[in-house]
């Protein structure tokens, strides 16, 4: 029998090492597959471990199917069922406050979370506890452009299709928090049938906004008059929601790049604009998520630091009472100006806020 020669052995190696490495990458992605729910439209991506980048979808993945058949779901809530809401969380960092969302969603379970996660960033630590396995199909995300609507509407898109029950659908930052218990929030929005989203009219530098993509870009689909500001946060029901996923005409415009990135803001301008266009009497034109402009940095409202937080910073955020529209001034349904709806949420809050949140959470933010 012939003894293999050292230059033969090493001939041989050089040979098998490809296949060697392909094999261990196939199993390295076999268990990193997606986990799919109940709906098998609706995929859900696994929990994220340490610096472990959600899984991303090429750049010229197409999101039409998801929204055309999101568009079909009933924009009523199923009568089978209690009403559920729908948290919806846009980041791309970990979640700072996720002991006292902890706390917020114990002993519930009349609400879905759904998570868009930039996949070029890292998050560690990993999304866990109620927000295990919540991250849906996410692309990336940056200011100045539509990405964040597209995200948004994405987040949208999933939570229409994965839970009938999902009756009102919450935009929210990991900067958010609660300032009230559960309970007081599911009371507050399932009694209402319209959405909560600031519609604003005649704002500084609207006209900028409009014309960020060139003059007359917009032209015909949206008008200057019909062009609207608003919170990037809010609270649609189920039938904005499908308003929003149907929508081509209005996201025809707003896809568009800018050229004018300094007064770039599409997500503070669609959402409003949409709604206050196809059905402004369903919207309370105000957000219940608190926010402080006053000492805002670079385009980023007041952040509340630890030594900020306390009783008394709950109690006067409760206390503040919504804007409504452009002072009452330029809404549909007048009604609206006698209307005083709580806050819910608040932002933004600092990283090291959480522990003085964790403090007061049983004794004064969950106690109504």
């Amino acid at each position: 029998m012939l003894c293999p020669t050292l230059p033969s052995l090493l001939c041989a190696l050089l040979l098998y090492l490809p296949l060697a490495i392909v094999f261990t990458i196939i199993i390295i992605n076999h268990t990193t597959t997606t986990y799919i729910n109940e709906n098998p439209q609706i995929i859900i991506q696994p929990r994220l471990h340490n610096c472990t980048k959600p899984p991303s979808i090429p750049p010229n993945d197409d999101d039409e199917p998801l929204f055309e058949l999101a568009s079909q779901a009933n924009p009523k809530p199923t009568s089978f069922q209690p009403k559920k809401l729908a948290f919806m969380f846009l980041t791309n960092t970990p979640f700072p406050f996720s002991p006292l969302w902890e706390l917020y969603f114990n002993q519930t379970t009349l609400f879905n979370i759904y998570i868009h996660a930039d996949p070029t960033h890292c998050y560690d630590p990993p999304f866990s506890g109620v927000f295990t396995n919540r991250v849906i199909p996410s692309k990336p995300t940056r200011r100045y452009s539509p990405t964040l609507i597209s995200a948004t509407r994405r987040l949208l898109a999933h939570a229409l299709l994965d839970d009938p029950s999902n009756s009102m659908f919450i935009l929210l930052s990991p900067s958010c928090i609660p300032i009230h218990s559960f309970n007081f929030t599911y009371k507050t929005l399932t009694s209402s049938d319209k959405s909560f989203i600031e519609i604003l009219n005649n704002e500084v530098w609207a006209y900028d906004r409009w014309a960020a993509r060139g003059n007359d870009t917009m032209l015909p689909e949206v008008k200057f008059e019909d062009f609207r500001i608003g919170s990037q946060f809010w609270v649609l029901t189920r039938k904005h929601a499908r308003i929003v996923v149907s929508d081509r005409r209005l996201w025809s415009k707003f896809k568009l790049p800018c050229v004018r990135f300094y007064t770039c803001f599409p997500e503070e301008n669609y959402f409003s604009t949409l709604l206050s266009m196809k059905d402004p009497l369903g919207c309370v034109p105000a957000t219940l998520t608190h926010v402080d402009w006053r000492g805002s940095v670079n385009g980023h409202p007041r952040t509340y630091n630890a030594s900020k937080v306390g009783p008394q910073l709950i109690l006067s955020l409760r206390r503040q009472r919504p804007r409504y529209g452009h002072d009452g001034m330029n809404v549909s349904d007048l009604s609206v100006t006698k209307r005083h709806d709580p806050f819910l949420f608040a932002r933004k809050f600092s990283v090291d806020s959480i522990q003085p949140l964790m403090g007061i959470a049983h004794d004064v933010i969950f106690k109504d």
